[in-house]
């Protein structure tokens, strides 16, 4: 049984506080009204943003009641865009917190998928290895209930990442209004608590079951965990799916991807796939984990290079296709993270294809940990990025920059993370002793 040592805790609770200690200040720092912005605006240098008045004097001159009222309209343009910035403004300590809450959230969601998928395949390679898939997938419980306070804050106005909840944009946008059955908050929330009712449920049984089998004299909490596995793969693929339209696509409620589910599962699948990785090796490297071979890391390694490749398929799919219609109300998304968020935007294609492909493509490569450790720090930075330029976008839009809030997200969430997972480690012996595949498992060479 692994034995949490006083050091990583510490390390744990430490980026904890430094990251919660960053975040009120970054909440603290936020503008409160439109004087803030006018002065952030001016130290910002932007004091051509809104020159309305003075342009609508200079064509309209020998007009002098059409001056007026093109000054009345500048002044009403120049408000709705001062607290259209406040809004950006203030949703930046927010829209930071929910990136790294569903950043890391989404990687114990996908160590649960392939977990069950190990169950539900009936791998022969993968048992030594689920204590740790178990562990990982525990952070599902308190980073899930934090992602559902997150939501119902939104739900309560207390930020404006989701404009189609704010009753004066419904009021004047036809496309929203046709959205109102299946966009209204009650609802949304309501597929919330579902959703995250059934992979709490289903990871408890599964955990629980396999906890049982260690001590069991047959395999029927193995045959129970069988067909749990399977039940919850079939909940799992469309509950996700509507998951990652409700708390992600939602956020832009004028477009949509019909690939947009798989997207969203292809990154959090490759994202705990690599965080399996990553705590096999560091404990195989403290000697906790005895039966995890180079095979076994091997293993992993070609399911990161292969969810790596899908997800490009579908990055590039739903870009292709999009770009190539050029349809308004569709290519707008892209042209807004192009114009507004090159470097993350390509950047982490970079990161999450390239990088991964040139990489692990050598079969040698996945046998070295070393190799195995730089790839998965890799892809998880550019998964972040991916998470990132889905939410910045419609949250805070032009207002963005890598500063105090996100950092400290991602601080507080890393450390809560660290701390869960290790913790979970200790709670069973990493063996999973008496399950029927364990002795093909332990012997497993590629």
């Amino acid at each position: 049984m692994y034995t949490l040592s006083s050091k990583l805790k510490l390390t744990a609770i430490i980026f904890m506080i430094v990251g919660a200690i960053g975040l009120v200040i970054g909440f603290l720092q936020a503008p409160s009204n439109l004087d803030d912005v006018k002065e952030i605006i001016a130290a910002e240098g932007h004091h051509g943003e809104t020159s309305h008045h003075e342009e609508a004097e200079a064509n309209f001159a020998d007009a002098e009641q059409g001056v007026v009222n093109d000054a009345h309209a500048a002044d009403s343009h120049d408000a709705e865009h001062l607290e259209h910035k406040l809004h950006q403004l203030q949703n930046k300590p927010w829209a930071a917190v929910y990136v790294a809450a569903f950043f890391f959230f989404m990687i114990s969601l996908g160590a649960l998928a392939f977990y069950a998928l190990q169950y539900a395949s009936q791998a022969g390679w993968s048992p030594v290895l689920f204590r740790v898939m178990e562990a990982i997938s525990a952070y599902i419980v308190p980073g899930g209930i934090i992602m559902f306070v997150l939501l119902a804050l939104s739900g309560f106005h207390l930020n404006h990442l989701f404009v189609w909840m704010d009753p004066e944009v419904v009021a004047h946008d036809e496309i929203i209004q046709n959205k109102t059955a299946y966009l209204n908050v009650p609802f949304f929330l309501i597929r919330a608590a579902i959703f995250l009712g059934g992979w709490f449920l289903f990871r408890h049984f599964l955990v629980k079951n396999s906890r049982k089998l260690d001590e069991a004299t047959d395999n029927a909490y193995f045959k129970k965990n069988f067909k749990l596995s399977a039940g919850f793969l079939v909940f799992f693929l469309v509950s996700e799916s509507m998951m990652s339209w409700d708390w992600i696509m939602s956020l832009d409620p004028h477009w949509f991807s019909t690939l947009f589910g798989w997207y969203v599962f292809s990154s959090m699948f490759v994202s705990g796939i690599t965080v399996i990785a990553l705590v096999s090796i560091y404990l195989k490297s403290r000697g906790y984990l005895p039966f995890v071979n180079n095979s076994h890391i091997h293993d992993l390694a070609k399911f990161m290079f292969g969810i790596s490749i899908f997800w490009t398929y579908l990055w590039f799919s739903q870009f292709m296709l999009i770009w190539y219609s050029n349809i308004p109300e569709e290519v707008v998304y892209f042209i807004s993270r192009i114009e507004n968020y090159s470097l993350p935007f390509f950047g982490m294609v970079a990161l999450n294809f390239l990088f991964p492909l040139l990489v692990l493509m050598n079969s040698d490569f996945k046998r070295m940990n070393w190799f195995v450790v730089m790839t998965g720090i890799i892809i998880l930075v550019g998964h972040y990025l991916d998470v990132f330029t889905m939410v910045m976008p419609a949250t805070v839009g032009e207002s963005w920059f890598i500063g105090l809030p996100e950092i400290s997200a991602v601080f507080f969430f890393g450390g809560l993370f660290t701390f869960v997972i290790f913790n979970a480690l200790t709670k069973a012996p990493l063996l999973a002793k008496r399950n029927p595949y364990i002795k093909e498992s332990e012997h497993f060479h590629y």
